[in-house]
């Protein structure tokens, strides 16, 4: 099988690997002809975090990153206290990573394409899709560089300005706001502390100012703020934000802004024949609440393993663009409270963290069902060793568990027991079995013995 991705962003990445450790032949292409250098998306959510644990990333993206930070106010240059946009969590049995990662997006994709490259897969730079016909056997890409070439499906994680969506003819439906613009650059400040987040701001209008939250590894910070008339994305349009403020911070340098607009769009479809479509080329966000390269990612991961497997591929749409329609509504909320000065307005919670994302059909019942995340629990191998659930799932491979129950004999099965049980029909050292020694499996699943559960690559229950 051949595919081709267009778009060496966080989506395109992360399906490259999925394709490339399944053994597809994938190839990734990209009209930009250097990679990106800036934050954008900088908040890696914790479902994101569980996604980099499988594709085998998550250690380098946390030794390069580091937690959300508080945030420090100051109203009309005076301290005015601390908070947390994120009120940190201890990880769960069943949730390892509770909190989000803050990683500068470049920095991510830089750890996604060093992942790519480990399966002899490159990103193509300065190859942009000119044009594309398809039929039932395949797809016909036309790139900027003269080559044509046939592919058995195309994905198109092309953005917001997707090429691929618009040549396959999908319809974008959404609004754009032109009223209401927000400045977002990384600046260089050497006096602020960079252990933590600054908010600056006037007492008549505290909601309306200027954020530096810190950028892991960079020696800088994510400049935001509303932007005036007439105002651009220069260093100097920062600094007067800042001295509107008495902030008395000097900035010496900046690196990648942009002025973003409230644009909300969600695809009327994601897939044609065999293009589909993923990321930002399927629906694009409002920046509040971190979800756009997060909802990317998951996208990714969703189609990978039922593209390799060419099976259920009508559900990537089903799923995904269900759950892109949710995460429209709650950026858009609090978008909203942002424009009207909503004293919480910074405030976060685990709505947005993606580990309550459900396939689950609309009438199912149940604690845990087809289509749930399967959770998390600590055990102990066969050996003894302590070991996770998540460490069984890990792979491109379906894992089946039964609780209680012989394991089916086949690969990557498991019979969970509890302590003091022993195994029966297994062979001495074939460590087909794990021990429930805290008891969290058990409970995770609200399993009964004989309950034999199936768990999707992507980490749902089948």
């Amino acid at each position: 099988m051949r595919v081709l991705v267009v778009g060496g962003g966080p989506t395109g990445l992360t399906l490259g690997i999925e394709l490339a450790r399944r053994g597809v032949g994938v190839r990734v292409v990209d009209k930009a002809t250097a990679y990106f250098d800036g934050s954008r998306g900088d908040g890696l959510q914790p479902r994101t975090l569980e996604v980099f644990d499988d594709l085998g990333v998550l250690d380098a993206v946390r030794a390069a990153g580091a937690p959300p930070a508080p945030l420090r106010a100051h109203i009309d240059g005076r301290f005015a206290g601390e908070h947390w946009m994120t009120e940190p969590r201890e990880p769960r049995p069943g949730v390892p990573y509770p909190n989000p990662w803050v990683l500068g997006q470049s920095q991510t994709e830089g750890i996604l394409r060093a992942r790519l490259l480990e399966f002899g897969v490159r990103v193509e730079l300065g190859t942009a899709l000119t044009g594309l016909e398809q039929d039932a056997d395949g797809v016909t890409a036309r790139l900027a560089t003269g080559e044509v070439a046939r592919f058995d499906y195309l994905v198109g994680a092309d953005g917001g300005a997707s090429a691929v969506r618009k040549a396959i003819g999908v319809a974008f439906p959404g609004t754009t706001d032109e009223t209401f613009r927000v400045l977002v650059g990384d600046v260089t400040a050497p006096g602020l502390d960079p252990s933590c987040g600054h908010w600056f701001a006037a007492a008549d209008h505290p909601m309306a100012g200027v954020a530096l939250t810190p950028l892991p590894g960079t020696g800088q910070f994510q400049f935001i703020s509303p932007l005036g008339e007439g105002d651009d994305a220069s260093l100097e349009t920062m600094q007067a934000a800042l001295d509107r403020f008495s902030a008395g911070v000097r900035l010496t340098g900046h690196g990648w802004s942009t002025v973003w607009r409230p644009n909300v769009r969600l695809a009327e479809r994601y897939r044609a024949g065999r293009v589909f479509l993923a990321g930002d080329a399927a629906h694009v966000h409002p920046p509040t609440g971190g979800q756009g390269l997060n909802t990317g990612v998951q996208d990714a991961y969703n189609l990978g393993w039922k593209l390799a497997a060419e099976t259920a591929l009508d559900s990537y749409e089903t799923e995904r663009r269900a759950v892109a329609a949710r995460v429209l509504g709650v950026s858009t909320v609090l978008l909203d409270k942002y424009v009207e000065g909503a004293a919480d307005a910074h405030k976060r919670g685990e709505e947005g963290f993606g580990l309550d994302i459900t396939y689950r059909a609309p009438d199912a019942t149940g604690t845990l069902v087809t289509g749930d995340r399967a959770p998390d629990a600590p055990l102990l191998d066969a050996d003894g060793k302590h070991v996770r659930l998540f460490d069984l799932f890990r792979g491109p491979h379906f894992t089946r568990l039964a609780f209680g129950a012989p394991a089916p004999d086949e690969e990557h099965a498991y019979t969970v027991l509890r302590p003091g049980e022993e195994p029966v029909g297994e062979r001495p050292g074939d460590g087909r079995y794990v021990i429930d020694a805290e008891g969290h499996a058990f409970t995770g699943y609200a399993a009964t013995p004989g309950d034999t559960f199936l768990i999707r690559p992507d980490g749902y229950l089948a």
